[in-house]
C-alpha cells in the first residue's frame, strides 16, 4: 500500500498509518486503503491496532485530513464524508480496535481515535479538534462521539474553544485506557489485544454489537446475543475448564 504499513499476526492485523512527510495526514488514498484494511477484517474478522509513523524524538498518530485538500473541497465532497464513512466502518468491524497514539492526534486523527474501541497512548499524545478555527467542524465523529467518550462539557470546550489535551489530561478524561512511554506504547497495545485475544471471540464480537446498540433495543438484543452463546460450544468448553480449575464456588 502507498500510506499505509500492515502487519497481520495471526489474531490481529497492525496498521500504520504512513505519511510522515505530511505528519500522516489523512488524504482519500489512505481513506481509500482503510477501506481495503475494513474489507479484509470483515471477511476475516480479527483485532485492529492502528499505530502513526513515529520517529524517537518526534510522535505523530496522525495530524488529521489533508488541509491542502480541504482546501479544494466544496458543498458535494463534504456531503459525500470521506473520513466520515471509513471511520464509521472501522468503528463497526466485527473485532476490537486499538488505537495506540504517539504523539499528534489532531483533527481528523483525533475521529479516527475515537472510533476505536480502546486507546492506549504515549506521554507525548495530544489529541485536539481545530476545526472551528478553519471554518468547518469536526465532521467525521468528533460532535458526537467525543461527547459520548469524554462527556459533554469538555468534549464543547475542546470542539468549541479548541482545547487541546495533553496525555495526562486524556487519561483523567478516560479517553485513553493508559499511558506509556513512547518505545513501550507497541508493547501495551500488543499485551490489550493479548487480553482480548484470550477472550471467546463470538463472545467479543456479540458484547461489541451490543455495546453499540441503540439504547431503545435493549434489553432484547442482550437477550438474542446471550441466546447465542448459550448454544455454543466455547460456552461450554470455557465453562466446564474454568470449573475444572475453580476450587471456590465456581463464580468467575
Amino acid at each position: 500500500m502507498e500510506t499505509l504499513r500492515t502487519e497481520d499476526r495471526g489474531d490481529r492485523l497492525v496498521v500504520e498509518l504512513h505519511r510522515p512527510a505530511v505528519r500522516n495526514a489523512i488524504d482519500d488514498v489512505m481513506a481509500g486503503e482503510l477501506h481495503e484494511v475494513c474489507n479484509d477484517l470483515e471477511r476475516h474478522p480479527r483485532i485492529l491496532i492502528v499505530t502513526g509513523a513515529s520517529t524517537p524524538d518526534k510522535g505523530v498518530f496522525a495530524s488529521g485530513a489533508d488541509i491542502r485538500t480541504l482546501l479544494e473541497r466544496g458543498r458535494d465532497q463534504a456531503l459525500r464524508g470521506f473520513n466520515a464513512r471509513i471511520f464509521a466502518r472501522i468503528a463497526a468491524l466485527p473485532m476490537p480496535v486499538i488505537a495506540a497514539v504517539d504523539g499528534y492526534a489532531i483533527g481528523g486523527g483525533a475521529e479516527l481515535a475515537y472510533a476505536a474501541d480502546i486507546r492506549v497512548a504515549s506521554d507525548r499524545a495530544v489529541f485536539g479538534n481545530p476545526e472551528a478555527g478553519l471554518g468547518i467542524i469536526a465532521a467525521a465523529g468528533g460532535t458526537w462521539r467525543l461527547p459520548r467518550l469524554v462527556g459533554e462539557p469538555l468534549a464543547r470546550e475542546i470542539l468549541l474553544a479548541g482545547r487541546r489535551l495533553s496525555a495526562t489530561e486524556a487519561l483523567e478524561a478516560h479517553l485513553v485506557a493508559s499511558v506509556h512511554k513512547p518505545e513501550e506504547l507497541a508493547a501495551a497495545a500488543d499485551r490489550l489485544a493479548d487480553h482480548i485475544a484470550a477472550q471467546d471471540p463470538l463472545a467479543v464480537q456479540l458484547t461489541k454489537r451490543v455495546l453499540d446498540a441503540p439504547p431503545g433495543s435493549h434489553p432484547l438484543v442482550d437477550d438474542l446475543a446471550q441466546a447465542i452463546l448459550f448454544e455454543s460450544d466455547q460456552k461450554r468448553e470455557r465453562m466446564m475448564k474454568f470449573l475444572e480449575r475453580s476450587t471456590g464456588s465456581g463464580s468467575p
